[in-house]
């Protein structure tokens, strides 16, 4: 279940933005302290993302300091300045550049190698699910990879929409609510609809919540 109209989900995801705007001074602090992070990490070492590398929602640079092991150069976009600040300061700016906007609004200005995302998809809303990956597509040259991590944990307390429902409630330390996109992915059903929409990839499960993706579009004809 999610927003009933256009303008729901609009204000939905704009109420989203400014919850990360507000919570990147603290970001780190809610990290989930679960296992299976280290295993993402080595997954995206051995996916060795070489080349002209996008992370699609940087947040605060935690991914974009390990994609420049491998690549060439970074792009490194966000719809808020107050992360693209924190991760400007975190990462060797020779080679990233980074592009403030709102993913939703975005198009790309060049193709790349290869499209990262990190903690991203979980808060794309299943109505822009098929076109957040035709951006994705667009993004790509033709022969070029994706790779992504998240997870779909939920507590409790943040469904004050029901277990059914992708829309939560995030608080800050200091108990601001605000509600966001939060889609409980289950890996094998997230590689099922990859493929309805013309994507070849693989989702694993880590020893934790997380899970990562990996693979390309499907080949055409």
């Amino acid at each position: 279940m999610t927003p009933a109209d256009g303008e729901d989900l609009a204000e939905l995801l704009d109420e989203q933005v400014v919850y990360y705007r507000a919570v990147a001074a603290e970001y780190e602090d809610h990290a989930l302290p679960f296992p299976g992070g280290a295993e993402l990490s080595e997954a995206l070492d051995a996916f060795r993302p070489t080349g002209r590398v996008l992370e699609l929602a940087c947040g605060p640079g935690i991914w974009t300091t390990q994609l420049l092991r491998h690549a060439a150069d970074v792009t490194a976009v966000d719809a808020s300045p107050e992360m693209l600040d924190i991760a400007s300061a975190r990462v060797a700016k020779e080679r990233v550049r980074f592009v403030l906007a709102d993913l939703f609004r975005w198009r790309p200005d060049g193709r790349y190698d290869v499209v990262f995302f990190g903690f991203w998809l979980s808060h794309v809303p299943l109505e822009r699910f098929a076109s957040f990956w035709s951006l994705v597509a667009d993004c790509l040259k033709p022969d070029g990879r994706v790779f992504f991590v998240d997870d779909g944990y939920r507590t409790a307390e943040e469904l004050v929409e029901g277990e059914q429902s992708s829309v939560i409630r995030r608080r800050l330390t200091d108990g601001t609510a605000y509600r966001i996109v939060k889609v409980a992915h289950r890996p094998v059903d997230l590689e099922r609809q990859l493929e309805r929409i013309g994507w070849r990839i693989k989702v694993h499960s880590t020893s934790g919540p997380f899970f990562w993706g990996t693979g390309s579009r499907a080949p055409q004809g």
